[in-house]
């Protein structure tokens, strides 16, 4: 046993050394993260605010002007004044603005006579969910303006139904608070894997890998050795991806710190077991590096929930998700992060991480043999 464990500290120290000396690893567990982050953080909004709207109004008049002043104090709208519906409907053929509201020569007097006026809305559909976004946005702004136009002529409740929404887990609606803690899921798949994976098929590609095969220690002090400093540098990343997800990016953090660096091991292990799987398979950086991409980062991109709802998805595609760690980890993740310690949903995804951390680190172990074939 004492054998054993020196075997294993001089293996592990070998790991630290290299890894000390080797920025890249220091590069992928720490810079990765954050540039990405950064860059989905700041650059990925499924919110559509300042969206070009134009306004054509064939008769000027006192109601016309108040619905119009709707718009312009919504931050969700720039609008675009035209003097006629073609106009409106070249700036929109032309990209200037994404949809155009018409309001017709009777719209002053049907709101006179106590009539609910029609209005037409052309949106452009070509991206169809900044198009049912804009839809939704005009519909809250006229409901406003109804409102308004009640209260002004002493009318209680203008609509037979009053509706008062409330927002549980995410008050602002903020699609930042949403996607960063999917994103940092996503972000740690890929580190994990590349982390372990990339290194492995350098020591191949460098021969440092048959040295170690012609001495006396196992392949499970080896596949050990691997993981130990890799484990405490991605766990390191993730730290730095909480940090700025907090207090960067101001997202709340609701649920236990404890529960988190849980999940968090077991996505983990099961991202560098994934790693170690494929440098089982890739002796090459560049063949390695592009299967992690591949089988780990695509499907945790596409097939977690991180933005597609999993739901919405085909049966069979629904299935296949199952086998993608990165989607049990979204979801406690998310958890965690907006709604709190939620068990009901927490301890099945956490049992999911252990099988799926189990299932990798034993088929890499399976995989893994003591020789140059």
């Amino acid at each position: 046993m004492n054998m054993l464990l020196m075997r294993l500290r001089g293996l592990v120290r070998k790991e630290i050394l290299q890894i000390l000396r080797d920025p890249s690893s220091i590069a992928i567990a720490f810079i990765l993260p954050t540039v990405l982050l950064l860059l989905f953080g700041y650059g990925v909004s499924l919110d559509a605010r300042h969206v070009g709207l134009g306004l054509v109004v064939d008769e000027p008049s006192a109601a016309a002007t108040s619905f119009a002043a709707e718009f312009r104090r919504s931050p969700y709208f720039t609008p675009h004044d035209f003097a006629s519906e073609p106009a409106a409907e070249r700036a929109m053929n032309d990209g200037d603005i994404d949809g155009f509201i018409w309001l017709q020569r009777d719209f002053a007097r049907q709101v006179t006579a106590g009539q609910s006026p029609a209005i037409a809305l052309f949106v452009n559909g070509i991206d169809a969910n900044n198009a049912r976004l804009i839809e939704n946005y005009v519909d809250q702004s006229w409901a406003a303006w109804v409102t308004h136009q009640a209260a002004q002529a002493g009318i209680a409740n203008p609509t037979p139904i009053d509706i008062e929404p409330r927002i549980w887990f995410n008050p602002a609606v903020s699609s930042r608070d949403y996607l960063i803690p999917g994103l940092i899921a996503v972000i740690m798949t890929l580190t994990g894997a590349l982390l372990t994976a990339l290194v492995i098929a350098r020591e191949w590609e460098r021969g440092t890998m048959e040295a170690l095969m012609v001495t006396t220690v196992s392949m499970h002090e080896i596949l050990i050795s691997k993981i130990i400093p890799y484990f405490l540098l991605g766990m390191g990343g993730m730290v730095v991806s909480v940090l700025i997800a907090v207090f960067l990016f101001g997202v709340p953090l609701l649920g236990s710190l404890v529960i988190l660096s849980l999940a968090s091991s077991l996505f983990m292990l099961a991202s560098l077991g994934m790693g170690l799987l494929i440098s089982t398979v890739a002796k090459n950086q560049f063949v390695a590096g592009q299967i992690a991409i591949i089988t780990t980062f695509l499907p945790a991109f596409i097939l977690s929930g991180f933005i597609f709802d999993i739901s919405s998805m085909p049966a069979p595609i629904q299935l296949l998700t199952h086998i993608v760690a990165a989607r049990y980890f979204v979801a406690i993740l998310q958890t965690l992060f907006l709604a709190g310690t939620v068990w009901s949903v927490i301890v099945p995804n956490l049992f999911a991480l252990l099988i799926m951390a189990v299932m990798f680190l034993g088929l890499a172990r399976l995989t893994a043999r003591k020789s140059l074939d």
